[in-house]
């Protein structure tokens, strides 16, 4: 659907972050002085009626009644899209579509790349369009890492390539793409998704559309739900972007020290060589632009060296919304003593496995926090690992508790394994607050670079 299609509809918009904010601009500038409904709730209805001149708030938030009324509703990624409100609304003839979907049918000849995946995707597309750029190509940077494509809806001139970041929320709204990558599927966002198969299920919709689609050859489920895809690629094997003896491999051939790379831990040595294989995919010279990785700067709140304070290093991982991506971060620390901040909101994931490798790898502490806090407590207390275990609801109580426990010379680490909607608005919010309590200065630290077109 494009925005021609929406004149003389009844229009509605859904939620008013950054992306429902995207969709009104771009509804004013398309259809100027269209009237249009906006689903927010109260904290947001001031800058609601701001941000449109025919805009009607709604701070109720909608049932399938309300939906019904519209024949078009502009959905925030978000709000579940398996929600019975919006089940009934579609079958009352209500369509629903998003700012993903917009652009895409505004731009069926760009040369997009997407990259999606459960952890990575964020590193994975920024080092994507820094590459490329490194090679000299105009490179759009947009999509779920921060700024969301209808912003880039009329650019003045058309990039050679754009990378999109798409999560689960927006998988299914992907037009046609030059390359998809999935960099990794695990258990998450099951209160969107319902199950762990509609999730994987979401995540792989992004092969039907995509002309080459690069996997990653560690995970066999990938491997073997993709087999049929027409020019499916790999990294992480042997033939293909690996990691071997300290370097980055294309086969044979070492192209890229890891001693120069800013990028801390195993996971993102892999994040690197997806990066390569989608730049390899695309027909450019990934050998050329490997050196670039050095020169990359890495994306904030994702295993980030905050700095040292009273002899202690903390570290920024507030990305981490997985107990596998906590896991990771302990494993790119290894060897020091590490107090990790671990919980916040519950989606209901299994801490087994997390239990389980504390128990055989402990890391110095651990205390958690928020929603979850006290079932992984229990279940931490159940396994009896080597480690010093201790719980506060707060971020403010469990840094305190962190800071205590953590010897000079040892690292206090937040990687919470969970969201951060118990407490923060978002894992950015709840980053920024864990480096001030730390004494540093979160607008010094909080930048992605490189977004837009450059």
């Amino acid at each position: 659907m494009r925005f021609a299609e929406l004149a003389g509809k009844r229009v509605a918009v859904w939620g008013f972050g950054r992306e429902g904010h995207a969709a009104l601009a771009a509804l004013q500038l398309r259809l100027p002085g269209r009237p249009v409904t906006l689903f927010c709730n109260e904290v947001e209805a001031p800058y609601g009626l701001a941000a449109h001149p025919a805009v009607r708030v709604v701070t109720q938030a909608p049932n399938a009644a309300a939906l019904s009324n519209h024949d078009v509703v502009i959905k925030s990624p978000g709000i579940g899209a398996y929600r019975a409100e919006i089940l009934d609304a579609q079958h009352n003839g209500t369509h629903f579509t998003s700012g993903t979907a917009l652009w895409f049918a505004e731009n069926p000849a760009a040369r997009v790349v997407a990259v999606t995946g459960t952890k990575g995707k964020s590193t994975v597309s920024a080092l994507v369009a820094h590459l490329l750029r490194a090679l000299g190509r105009r490179v759009a940077l947009a999509g779920n890492i921060g700024l969301p494509l209808l912003e880039l809806l009329d650019p003045s001139t058309q990039p050679d390539a754009w990378v999109v970041e798409l999560s689960s929320f927006q998988t299914r709204e992907a037009g046609p793409l030059a390359v998809a990558l999935v960099n990794n599927v695990y258990e998450e966002h099951l209160d969107w998704h319902g199950t762990r198969e509609r999730y994987v299920e979401d995540k792989l919709a992004l092969a039907a559309v995509a002309r080459t689609l690069v996997v990653n050859a560690r995970l066999d489920e990938l491997v073997a739900r993709t087999a049929a895809h027409a020019d499916r690629r790999t990294f992480g094997d042997a033939d293909g972007w690996h990691v071997d003896d300290g370097a980055i491999m294309r086969g044979g051939e070492r192209l890229f020290d890891l001693a120069a790379s800013p990028l801390p831990g195993a996971h993102n040595a892999l994040n690197a060589c997806a990066a390569l294989a989608v730049v390899e995919a695309m027909g450019e010279d990934a050998r050329a632009a490997a050196p670039a990785i050095a020169t990359f700067q890495p994306l904030p709140h994702r295993l980030q060296a905050l700095g040292t304070q009273g002899g202690i290093d903390y570290v920024d991982d507030s990305i981490a919304t997985t107990p596998q991506a906590t896991l990771e971060a302990l494993a790119s620390l290894r060897g020091r003593a590490v107090s990790v901040l671990v919980g916040g909101h519950d989606r209901g994931l299994d801490w087994h496995a997390f239990a389980d490798a504390v128990r055989r790898e402990p890391p110095h502490a651990i205390v958690t926090m928020g929603a979850n806090g006290a079932r992984i407590t229990a279940l931490l207390r159940e396994t009896a690992g080597a480690y010093a275990l201790s719980s506060a609801t707060t971020l403010a109580d469990a840094f305190a508790l962190a800071r205590a426990a953590t010897p000079a010379g040892g690292v206090v680490l937040l990687s919470p394994g969970a969201p951060s909607f118990d407490q923060f608005k978002d894992y950015a919010e709840r980053g920024c607050a864990f480096a001030r309590l730390a004494g540093f200065d979160p607008a010094a630290i909080g930048r992605i670079e490189g977004l837009g077109i450059a």
